[in-house]
């Protein structure tokens, strides 16, 4: 029988642990990565317990009667164990939501860890949450190659790749993020937005986590011409943030800096992965976004939101 229990700060390092043996967690569920930017959300979390052991964390903020899982992740959702089965999973969706009903929460938003992230078949979450009456609100459409199967580039993504090496552009890691945050945001602002991290969060990360949060970039005669840093999670390689200067664009900087990425300093992982081309929710696809990603060999993944009324 397992029990649920507030997370508190005295359970650092029990989370972490769990975290690094889980079926489905990952450097973003680590709490020096969730806890950067604690000041922004109210702490929900919750570890659940058997005999006295941690056997899974919920991640979780709570916000106007309304628990996410969680609000400053891109996905999260009951992070288990193997101890963890089907039965038990349903007995512990059942506790977390008298815990949360205690508290007056009126519902739960929960962004369930997309498959290619799980070490180990972990969806005993979505059948609990099924049998509960939760009913999907969001599908965000990602894209990422399976870099153990067969893939290809298409023509004209390669004669991109072919230009730029033809270009004199260097490809280097990075431990300084200032001109690369500078030309991410210039590139953001065209399109009305800005990086989820400023600069100094993300310093902050780098210097928290400096062997999986990596900067890639391209240059040619000291100018930074495209930059990508990498999500290095293990079984997956995450692109959290690209970007190409117009000189860069023109000389196919990115993407010989992908294909470097895909075909060599990530290439014994499982997946490379894109992010989201979806836009308001999932309802607006960028066709542009997601072709760039397509013409390297990815293909969809989906990013699934449930909204669990209790």
């Amino acid at each position: 029988m397992c029990s649920v229990r507030p997370y508190t700060a005295a359970d650092v390092n029990a989370w972490d642990a769990l975290v690094g043996r889980s079926r489905n967690g990952n450097l973003l569920h680590r709490r020096g990565y969730m806890d950067y930017h604690a000041d922004r959300f109210v702490d929900q979390s919750l570890i659940v317990e058997r005999h006295g052991e941690p056997v899974a964390v919920f991640p979780a903020n709570i916000r106007d009667n309304v628990v996410t899982s969680h609000g400053g992740l891109t996905y999260a959702g009951l992070v288990t164990t193997q101890a963890l089965r089907a039965e038990s999973t349903l007995g512990v969706f059942e506790q977390i939501a008298s815990h949360y009903r205690a508290l007056g929460v009126e519902r739960v938003i929960y962004k369930a860890v997309p498959h290619i992230f799980h070490t180990y078949p972990a969806e005993e979450d979505l059948y609990a949450l099924h049998r509960l009456g939760a009913q999907l609100k969001r599908r965000d459409l990602s894209s990422a190659i399976a870099l153990r199967e067969t893939f290809h580039f298409t023509q004209g993504r390669q004669r991109a790749v072919n230009k730029a090496r033809k270009a004199g552009i260097g490809l280097h890691t990075s431990t300084d993020s200032a001109d690369f945050h500078a030309l991410l945001s210039e590139v953001l602002r065209k399109h009305d937005t800005r990086p989820t991290h400023s600069l100094a969060e993300l310093r902050l990360l780098q210097s928290r986590f400096p062997q999986h949060l990596v900067l890639h970039e391209a240059r040619r005669d000291g100018a930074l011409l495209a930059g990508v840093l990498v999500y290095d999670l293990g079984k997956v390689a995450h692109t959290q943030y690209m970007a190409v200067s117009e000189e860069g664009r023109h000389l196919g900087a990115l993407s010989l800096l992908l294909a470097e990425l895909i075909g060599g300093v990530y290439a014994n992982r499982a997946y490379f992965s894109f992010g989201i081309s979806t836009e308001q929710e999932g309802r607006v696809l960028n066709g542009g976004l997601v072709t760039q990603k397509e013409y390297f060999g990815a293909r969809a993944v989906v990013h699934d939101f449930y909204e669990w009324l209790l």
